[in-house]
C-alpha cells in the first residue's frame, strides 16, 4: 500500500467488561519447524516439552504491516511490560511490501522476529514452507480456539482448511463494509427525489441493484459528488477482495471445492458480479481513482466526493473521527448487500499471529506466553477500546462493543458473513492472474468479463495443477 490512515486519534469510550481471567498456567505446545508439504497435506511438527526453563528472554519482536492497529497493538503491549518486564516491539512494514520482507526473511530462515501477524492468505505458504509453529496443542489447551469467532479461526488460523490444525491465533478481525453520508441519504429533498426516480424509499442498501441505483442518484459530477467509491488498485490484493464482495454475493466463487476453477470463476454468476463492478467502477467512481484502495477511498469520502465508500472496517475510526472526517457525525455504516438471489457476503480481511520456527526454543515459549496473556477475554476487551478489531466471541457479543463505535455493529453482523481468497501455497500466483486481468478489463475497459474470467480460469487451473491441487 502506498498510504497509511496513520496518526488518526481515537476518541472512543472505554470497554467495561466484567470478565474471568483466562488461567494463565502453562499448557503443551508444538514447537519445532514444520517439514514442507506440497499440496494440502498438514505440515508436521515435533512436540515440545512439557515445561520449560526459567526464561531469560525480556524482549520480543511482532511483525506487522503499517497501519494503526500496528500502533493499538504497540500501545497494549506497555500493559504486558508493566505485568511481565517483557518488552514487546511492534515493527512495521508498509502494506505494499509487508510479504516480500517477510517472505525474504523466512527463506533465509531469520530470527528478526519472534512472531509475525500475517495476512491469512499467507498461511499454506508459511506453514508448508515450515515458517510458523504449530500452535495446535497450546490453542487448545488454553481455551483460545473456543474464545473467537468460528470464522476467525478458520480463515485466520488453520491450515489444510477442516484439518483442525492451527498455526496463528487471530488477532485482528476485519472485512469490507460500507460507509455513506446520513446527510445526504436522509435530507427530505433527496428521500423525495429518489422515490420519485426508483420507486421505493431511499435509506442504506440492502441489494446490490439498490447499492447500484443509489449510486447512480448521487452521481453528479457537475457538483463534484459521485455515488461510490471502490477498491481498484493494481498492487497486491486491492481489486481482487473489492470484487469478492460482489463475487460471492452473486452466487460466484474462485473454485469449486475440488480446486476446480472452470465454471465456477466464469460461470455466468461470476460474469454478472464483474460487469456489476465495472459499471460501478464506471457510472460512479470519483476521477483520479483508477488504483484506488483504502487511503483512496476514505480520501474520496472525506473530501465529500463519495456518497458511499467500500472500505475495511480497520479504515473507519478515521470516518468517525471529527478532526479528520468533516462529515463524522453525519456517516454511517452498512454491510456490504446481498446479491441477486440472495447470497450474502463480505470479504475477509484481518490477520492471525503466529510464532516463528527458527527462532529458539525458549523464544518460542516466551512468544506462547505473549499470546496466552493477549487471548484473555479482558486484554481482547482492552484491545477492542484502542480500536483494534477483536475476534473474541465475548467482546463482539458485548453491548460495550456494539455501542463504543458507529460501525460496530456493522462490523459484528459483516463476521458473520465473511469469505476469503486462496490461503493456499501457490495464493501469489493466483492472486497475480486476478488482479492483473480484472485491471485490465475494469480499470483498462479490455475486453469482456466473460473473456477476462475465462482467461482467470485456464491461468488458474494451470497454477493450480502445478501446486498439486488438481489433477492434471
Amino acid at each position: 500500500m502506498k498510504h497509511t490512515v496513520g496518526k488518526y486519534i481515537l476518541g472512543f469510550l472505554v470497554l467495561f467488561l466484567v470478565v474471568t481471567l483466562i488461567a494463565c498456567s502453562g499448557g503443551s505446545s508444538q514447537t519445532t519447524s514444520p517439514t514442507a508439504t506440497s499440496g494440502a497435506a498438514a505440515p508436521a511438527a515435533t512436540t515440545a516439552p512439557e515445561t520449560a526453563p526459567q526464561s531469560n528472554v525480556r524482549e520480543l519482536t511482532i511483525f506487522w504491516a503499517q497501519w494503526d492497529p500496528a500502533d493499538y497493538l504497540q500501545e497494549l503491549v506497555k500493559d504486558y511490560e508493566a505485568e511481565t518486564g517483557i518488552k514487546v516491539n511492534v515493527i512495521q512494514e508498509p502494506w505494499g511490501s509487508f510479504g516480500d520482507v517477510f517472505f525474504a526473511e523466512m527463506a533465509a530462515q531469520g530470527t528478526s522476529y519472534d512472531m509475525v501477524i500475517g495476512d491469512s492468505q499467507w498461511l499454506g505458504q508459511a506453514t508448508t514452507q515450515g515458517h510458523y509453529v504449530n500452535l495446535t496443542d497450546f490453542m487448545n489447551s488454553e481455551n483460545l480456539t473456543n474464545s473467537v469467532t468460528e470464522a476467525t479461526l478458520t480463515y485466520y488460523g488453520e491450515y489444510p482448511p477442516g484439518s483442525g490444525t492451527y498455526w496463528a491465533f487471530p488477532t485482528e478481525g476485519d472485512a469490507n463494509g460500507w460507509a455513506y453520508r446520513k446527510d445526504l441519504f436522509e435530507n427530505p429533498e433527496e428521500m423525495a427525489a429518489f422515490e420519485e426516480e426508483y420507486g421505493y424509499p431511499l435509506a442504506p442498501p440492502t441489494t446490490m441493484a439498490q447499492l447500484m441505483d443509489i449510486a447512480k442518484f448521487f452521481t453528479r459530477p457537475e457538483q463534484g459528488l459521485y455515488g461510490s467509491a471502490i477498491y481498484t488498485q493494481a498492487d497486491y490484493d486491492g481489486l481482487t477482495m473489492g470484487f469478492q464482495n460482489m463475487l460471492f454475493s452473486f452466487g460466484g466463487d474462485w473454485s469449486d471445492a475440488n480446486f476446480n476453477p472452470e465454471g465456477v470463476i466464469n460461470s455466468p454468476e461470476s460474469v454478472a458480479a464483474l460487469e456489476f463492478y465495472k459499471e460501478l467502477y464506471e457510472c460512479c467512481q470519483p476521477p483520479g481513482m483508477s488504483n484506488a484502495f483504502f487511503a483512496e477511498v476514505n480520501d474520496a469520502f472525506i473530501s465529500g466526493q463519495a456518497a458511499m465508500g467500500m472500505n475495511y472496517f480497520a479504515f473507519f475510526p478515521a470516518l468517525a473521527n471529527p478532526q479528520v472526517n468533516p462529515y463524522a457525525e453525519s456517516t454511517g455504516y452498512f454491510v456490504n448487500p446481498a446479491g441477486p438471489s440472495g447470497d450474502h457476503f463480505a470479504s475477509l480481511g484481518g490477520q492471525g499471529i503466529s510464532i516463528i520456527s527458527y527462532i529458539s526454543p525458549e523464544r518460542q515459549q516466551a512468544a506462547r506466553e505473549f499470546i496466552r496473556w493477549f487471548g484473555q477475554n479482558d486484554i481482547q476487551a482492552k484491545w477492542a477500546a484502542l480500536g483494534g478489531y477483536s475476534a473474541n466471541r465475548e467482546v463482539l457479543a458485548s453491548d460495550e462493543f456494539l455501542a463504543v463505535a458507529p460501525f460496530n455493529a456493522a462490523f459484528a453482523e459483516t463476521m458473520q458473513i465473511v469469505k476469503d481468497f486462496y490461503n493456499i501455497p501457490v495464493y501469489g500466483e493466483l492472486l497475480r492472474v486476478s488482479q492483473d486481468e480484472m485491471g485490465r478489463y475494469v480499470v483498462g475497459g479490455e475486453g469482456t468479463a466473460q473473456q477476462v474470467l475465462d482467461a482467470i480460469a485456464a491461468k488458474h487451473a494451470e497454477i493450480l495443477k502445478d501446486g498439486g491441487f488438481l489433477d492434471q
